[in-house]
């Protein structure tokens, strides 16, 4: 099964899950995001992989039109349930892929796609997808998980996340960010880096992982030696792993004139 299709699955039987989900709803990002968005004050506006809808709910008052899109029916429907009850009435809701946009060319005066692109198989298509469908001038808001730098850190990230995920695609590099943004033809103007702490039990539970596949998980993790553990920010109590880190990133790109 390739990884749109997982995604499908794996988003489609979990849809509410990610509405409700505090990694994805909380506020620290979000306030970034939406004096980033206030500031361009964009007449047309696109959520790219809108999930459940947070991003989108977030920039709708600074937006003239605002349009999530998502491939997964499921959560597109769930994300529009989760909007309209926060009673914003501009946002169109359209099922779609984030490597092939079902847009004209300079539609969007600003396009932001938030905690979705370690899912993507082909994230030069998005980028490229992204640059074609923003006018000149308007920018990107990129943001998701990376990876460490270190290679072997990157290599057991990964590992981590598609083990408990199996539509996790790749969590990239900032450095690789940073460049395949700006090889796609986007100029970088400002990123910022987070930890993210992840709380071991509902990160699991969110994608209904359980029982061996779960705890042979837990056992790598805690099982790395001291300065691996220490990277990840793996924290236990009475032997079990209750946490553990990753980094998060925020890019802004913006469209050359």
């Amino acid at each position: 099964m390739d990884i749109k299709n997982k995604v499908l699955e794996q988003f489609g039987k979990n849809a509410q899950e990610y509405v409700e989900s505090p990694i994805h709803s909380s506020r620290d990002d979000l306030e970034i995001l939406e004096a980033w968005v206030k500031a361009e004050k964009p007449a047309a506006a696109l959520d790219i992989a809108t999930g459940g809808g947070h991003a989108a709910n977030t920039a709708a008052p600074w937006v003239g039109q605002m349009t999530a899109l998502d491939l997964t029916p499921e959560i597109l429907k769930a994300a529009e349930t989760y909007i309209a009850g926060k009673g914003h009435s501009n946002v169109s809701f359209v099922l779609g892929d984030a490597e092939s946009l079902p847009f004209a060319s300079e539609t969007f005066e600003l396009a932001m796609c938030r905690i979705a692109a370690h899912h993507f198989p082909d994230v030069d298509a998005f980028l490229n997808e992204a640059l074609r469908v923003i006018k000149p001038g308007g920018c990107l808001l990129l943001l998701d998980n990376v990876a460490p730098e270190a290679a072997a850190l990157d290599e057991l990230y990964n590992d981590i996340e598609k083990r408990r995920d199996p539509s996790h695609a790749r969590a990239w590099k900032k450095s690789e960010w940073i460049r395949k943004v700006e090889t796609a033809g986007l100029e970088t103007e400002q990123l910022l880096q987070f930890q993210k702490t992840f709380q071991f039990e509902s990160w699991c539970q969110r994608m209904k992982f359980a029982g061996e596949p779960k705890e042979a998980l837990e056992s790598l993790m805690l099982g790395q030696p001291s300065d691996v553990r220490r990277a990840l920010g793996v924290q236990t109590e009475d032997g079990k792993l209750v946490r553990f880190q990753g980094k998060y990133m925020m890019l802004r790109a913006r469209k050359p004139q």
